[in-house]
This record gives C-alpha cells, sequence and structure tokens, in this order.
C-alpha cells in the first residue's frame, strides 16, 4: 500500500509518503491531486510516479502528527487551488447499525420507517453481478471542499445546529481526468460529522443536518482492500476515555458493492467534470449519538480503520455566540444609491 500525506509548512504545500517513523517528501508534486493529475496524464501507476518523486528529505512523524511541529496535516485530499471543484457527499443506510440508528430516530420498532426501506433495497439489490446495475443508494451532499479539515483540527458546531456527532467512515477519492472519467485514487479514514439532533426533528431534515465541516485523513492510502476492514471509533472528554466501540466496514459487512455507490454517483453528468475532485463516504457502522451521549466542547473524537493509517483525531468545537438572522441586501437599492 501506499500510504500518503498532505502537509502545510510557512513555506507552502507539501505531498509526503509514509514511511514509519518518518514521512518522505516528494518533489515537484504538493498534492494528492498533482500526483493523480500525473499518474493519468502519463498513464503509469501511483507507486511508479512516487518513486520518480521522492526526494531525500525526511521529517519525523510522531511530531506532525502530535501537532509539534511547524509542519500540520491538511485534509488528506482537496482541490488546492479551487475549493469550490472538490464535491464532499455520502451514500448514506449501507451498514445495518445505521439503519437501526435512522430506524429508532423516526420511527417505532415495529415500524417499517423509509430508512429501514432504503437499507432492505440495498441488501436485496445493491450487490448486482460485475457490469451491472444494482438499486440505487441514498445520496447526500455534504458541500465544497471549503468544509474539509484535517486531522486536529476541530469540527464545530455552528450556533443554529442541535448538536454535533462523529460518523465514523472510510471516503473513497475520486479525480475526473480530461475525457471526463472519474479514477479512483484511493481511500481515506474519515469522520463525516452531522447534526444528529436536527435530523432526528424530522427525517426531511436529513439533507440540512448534513452540511457540516467533516475530516479526512491522517492519510489516504492507495491500493488497500475493502472486503472487510475492522476498526475503533472513541471520545475522550478532559483526556479521559469517554466512550468506544468496535466497529467494521467495507463490501462484506456493507449492502452496497462500492462498485454500485460508485455507478450511482458518477452517472450523473455534472458529477464527471474534467479536473474536478471527489470525496465521498460510505457510511458508518456506529455513533456515540445513538448511544445517548452528546458531545461537549473540546471533547475529542478518534476514528482508526485497521490498514488506514495512524487515528484521524478531531476535537469539537461549539460556537460560542447566538443564531444571528442572515440579511439578503437587494441589488436595484445598492444601484440606487
Amino acid at each position: 500500500m501506499i500510504r500518503l500525506v498532505q502537509l502545510q509548512a510557512p513555506s507552502g504545500r507539501r505531498l509526503a509518503l509514509v514511511r514509519e517513523p518518518h514521512l518522505v517528501l516528494l518533489d515537484r508534486c504538493s498534492s494528492v491531486f498533482e500526483l493523480a493529475q500525473a499518474c493519468m496524464e502519463q498513464k503509469r501507476g501511483a507507486r511508479t510516479v512516487v518513486e520518480s518523486l521522492l526526494s531525500t528529505r525526511q521529517i519525523d512523524y510522531d511530531a506532525v502528527y502530535a501537532g509539534a511541529s511547524q509542519w500540520t496535516v491538511l485534509p488528506s485530499a482537496d482541490h488546492p487551488e479551487e475549493p469550490a471543484r472538490c464535491l464532499v457527499s455520502g451514500t448514506g443506510l449501507t451498514h445495518m447499525a445505521s439503519a437501526k440508528n435512522r430506524q429508532a430516530m423516526h420511527g417505532k420498532p415495529e415500524d417499517l420507517t423509509d430508512s429501514m426501506r432504503m437499507y432492505r433495497s440495498g441488501v436485496e439489490g445493491g450487490k448486482p453481478a460485475a457490469g451491472e446495475i444494482g438499486v440505487a443508494p441514498e445520496w447526500f451532499y455534504k458541500g465544497s471542499g471549503t468544509g474539509l479539515r484535517g486531522h486536529n483540527q476541530p469540527l464545530t458546531i455552528p450556533a443554529f445546529a442541535g448538536d454535533g456527532g462523529e460518523e465514523p467512515e472510510i471516503a473513497g477519492v475520486y479525480a475526473i481526468n480530461r475525457e471526463g472519467v472519474p479514477w479512483r485514487i484511493g481511500f481515506t479514514q474519515g469522520n463525516e460529522f452531522s447534526d444528529h439532533e436536527f435530523e432526528r426533528r424530522n427525517y426531511l431534515y436529513l439533507a440540512a443536518s448534513k452540511l457540516r465541516t467533516c475530516s479526512i485523513g491522517p492519510e489516504l492510502v492507495i491500493g488497500a482492500g475493502f472486503e472487510s476492514v475492522p476498526g475503533t471509533v472513541s471520545i475522550e472528554r478532559e483526556g479521559k476515555p469517554l466512550w468506544s466501540r468496535s466497529i467494521c466496514t467495507g463490501e462484506k459487512t456493507m449492502s452496497h458493492t462500492v462498485a454500485n455507490l460508485e455507478h450511482h454517483h458518477f452517472k450523473f453528468e455534472a458529477h464527471r467534470r474534467p479536473g474536478d475532485v471527489h470525496v465521498h463516504f460510505f457510511g458508518a457502522d456506529a455513533f456515540s449519538f445513538g448511544e445517548g451521549i452528546q458531545l461537549e466542547q473540546g471533547d475529542m473524537m478518534q476514528v482508526h480503520f485497521e490498514g488506514f493509517g495512524r487515528p484521524l483525531r478531531n476535537p469539537l468545537d461549539r460556537a460560542g455566540e447566538q443564531p444571528r438572522s442572515v440579511q439578503v441586501r437587494p441589488l436595484e437599492a445598492e444601484a440606487a444609491r
């Protein structure tokens, strides 16, 4: 596997290869996006291109990871020049646990909610034979690349929000080539942070509850298997363990194949615009909100999937100000001045 970390230093951005306990800097390539462009244009594999760009400079990964270095960890993928050209999205109800949590939010145990129907449709038709098209999954929009956060960066509960809670997931990272063909660069750990309290009020609030910051990283992994991926999600409060659960993702535990999820995302022409980047979450297996945990200021969320690099850690930040009305100014009034 190839493990890559995007870095920011006072001198600018850099891309590095993980060779524990060091990060080896790449020359002439400062982002995952640039690496993907080079691979697609040169028609060479990622390993070959990475090895051709390796420098002789190494930095201490432990210090960078702990936030004790001039180097800081960026989101594991983005569009370095135009954040708006990075579309962040996901598919929900791909795991039984998420379907049960959604069922508990919006219906009685004996009810068959739309959420449970959606999950069951995936179980029945989400894993078609190779080359065939299966049932469409749930799809949601998280925002543009401006909402992506990296390892150690806070995930924020806005003043207007109900709450904020972690969702431990794996995300696929994609680039669209000049011909409009999507290429999967690799996979990355993610915290698809969402407002579950707002969503619980009415399931039609789901779309708005997803419009929050989220994190991916610290590493992008190229060549990782995705059949069955165990992991752990945990919450620390004031430096002490508060809650932890074992989790599992991958095609063996999901109601859809990755190929089917990718087809239903990229079948839309607007999602195949040359030069765009896509970060797409594949769904969660457990989250603390489902067990009655309400996160507080400073709580540390950690997501770790085996084989996907070091754990992703993000503190919670709750905005302190009161929500204010957003006033829209009419253009004709300005023009009249």
